[in-house]
């Protein structure tokens, strides 16, 4: 991670025990595009915005941008809860 820690991010630690439980990647060159942003930085995003009750549009800059993370929210992602 090359950007400044929120106190809402994970650990490697806490991302580790979570990572079992996020659907696999895919294989590269399979199909669609190629990933741009790890599961840890979405759920990262995900925690930040619960936390502030911001709008997605408040997202800061050296976080997945707001559609990206809207994307993986819907998914499911946002069922996770950081200890």
């Amino acid at each position: 991670m090359n950007r400044r820690t929120y106190p809402t991010d994970l650990t490697d630690g806490q991302y580790k025990k979570l990572k079992p439980y996020l659907p696999a990647l895919k294989p590269t060159g399979k199909t669609g595009h190629p990933r741009k942003y790890s599961y840890q930085e979405i759920l990262n995003a995900i925690f930040y915005q619960l936390r502030s009750g911001g709008a997605g549009r408040l997202l800061p800059h050296d976080l997945p941008p707001e559609d990206a993370v809207y994307g993986y929210f819907r998914l499911g992602f946002g069922n996770c809860q950081a200890q």
